[in-house]
């Protein structure tokens, strides 16, 4: 029986909107999953592992098929030159397909995309590969051979070179590079954490304790997550253990009001939301007022609030780079999670570091000053103000802490030690901030600071 859906034609489809079109590849992996979702576990999986890892390891299979072919990966028909990557990658890091099948798999794979033509050649590139691949010469030292290594820009390992130690850049670059569980937060005003591991336990998940906070697991051994009852039922939200810290130090308190200024897809502001919904008695006081730019955004917070059951947040469609009059000293808590260069989550974002570039980050150091202009003006005198990212950049981090506390001496940073578990404490840089680095903490890279607005003398 001839099979309807080829796994190979759907990764080559998933590279091409990725690579040459500029698609996110974790929106167009997701779109092609849902719509093939009839496909085999073992099929889905082989999708999902061939487009991430050829994407993960892109600069290195490009430097591997430019040692075996006379035109060279930027010279190649788009096609071609995808239908290689993918199979180069089944090559070096797929041990269970044989190479012949590989080879042969993608002939035709070219054969059926009207490139009837270069089928010797692709067939004899592959071969070569296959041959001669315990045999290729990488870079020896420096950062072209990091680069190589891992499939990172050159000019992002230059740039974290300016405030890391290369055993610290390479410790970074090889966790982007280690397949990771995905992590949640138990909802506790759903569940508490063992009554969701013994629900998850039923329905064949296997969920280990992450050691930073008690609410949270990393899960594994399931196919997709919306094919689990309990994500349908709202008893887990998707989101890594660095994120979690942000409703850790934001610590509301009953009756606090709060604004989250760039929200979706909303798990910091239902996180917060959880926090007072479990701290208040009936009726309830606190609310938090979830934001975002556009209706799509607002739509997504809004899909997940609903699924939470939690009474005490709403989305609210605002531009947060714009003055709120209306908001002006409203505000216990602001939360700040701004748009950054999302260098500390290369790991997730396959793609993430061929889009980004070195002159965008100046950009949105400006952006992220202008949005923060903005926040700190909905803190009431007292209140508190936390600034995350999810990147490792000085520029973006504590480069644009101090310009806050330069620019509004109103503000001071608040000390974050008691607030954090053990195995964080000595993270903690001028009191009031935490650095996580990947692969030298448990999580994502992300940067958090926590503000107090000091209260006007009497």
């Amino acid at each position: 029986m001839t099979k309807t859906v080829n796994e190979r034609e759907l990764v080559l489809g998933i590279l091409m909107e990725t690579v040459e079109n500029g698609q996110y590849s974790h929106i167009v992996l997701r779109d092609v999953l849902a719509k093939y979702q009839y496909l085999s576990r073992q099929e889905r999986a082989f999708i999902t592992r061939v487009s991430e890892g050829t994407l993960e390891h892109l600069i290195e299979i490009d430097y591997i098929l430019d040692q075996f072919s006379k035109v060279k990966v930027k010279k190649m028909k788009p096609v071609i030159r995808n239908l290689l990557r993918s199979a180069v990658y089944q090559l070096k890091y797929m041990d269970s397909v044989p190479d012949r099948a590989v080879c042969s798999e993608s002939v035709k794979l070219a054969v059926k995309k009207g490139f009837s033509g270069l089928r010797g050649y692709v067939n004899g590139v592959l071969r070569s590969v296959a041959r001669g691949m315990d045999e290729i010469r990488y870079p020896e030292k420096g950062t072209r051979a990091l680069s190589v290594r891992y499939s990172c820009p050159e000019w992002i390992i230059e740039l974290w070179k300016q405030s890391f130690d290369e055993e610290v850049i390479e410790t970074m670059l090889a966790d982007s590079q280690r397949e990771k569980p995905v992590t949640v937060r138990c909802c506790l005003n759903r569940k508490t954490p063992e009554a969701f591991a013994a629900v998850l336990e039923k329905e064949g998940v296997k969920a280990e304790p992450h050691p930073y906070l008690p609410y949270a697991l990393s899960l594994s051994g399931y196919d997709h997550l919306d094919g689990l009852d309990s994500f349908r039922e709202g008893l887990f939200m998707v989101q890594d253990v660095s994120s979690m810290l942000v409703g850790e130090l934001a610590d509301p308190q009953p009756g606090d009001r709060v604004i989250d200024v760039c929200a979706a897809p909303g798990g910091k502001a239902l996180h917060i939301a959880e926090k007072l919904y479990v701290k208040e008695t009936k009726p309830l006081r606190g609310h938090v007022e979830a934001r975002d730019l556009t209706e799509y955004k607002t739509d997504l917070i809004r899909e997940n609030i609903e699924r939470s059951g939690l009474p005490n947040i709403s989305a609210v469609r605002m531009d947060a780079s714009v003055p709120d009059p209306a908001s002006a000293g409203s505000a216990d808590i602001v939360i700040a999670d701004l748009p950054c260069s999302g260098l500390g989550v290369l790991g997730r974002k396959t793609d993430l570091k061929y889009k980004a570039a070195p002159e965008g980050i100046q950009s949105l150091v400006e952006l992220q000053r202008k949005i923060l202009s903005c926040a700190k003006e909905y803190v009431k005198p007292g209140g508190v103000l936390i600034y995350s990212t999810c990147t490792v950049d000085p520029a973006e981090n504590m480069d644009n802490v101090h310009w806050l506390l330069e620019q509004y001496p109103e503000f001071a940073l608040d000390d974050i030690s008691g607030r954090l578990c053990p195995e964080l404490r000595d993270s903690v840089a001028e009191k009031g901030c935490i650095q996580l680095l990947p692969g030298v903490h448990q999580s994502d890279g992300f940067f958090i600071a926590r503000f107090v607005k000091r209260k006007k003398q009497a």
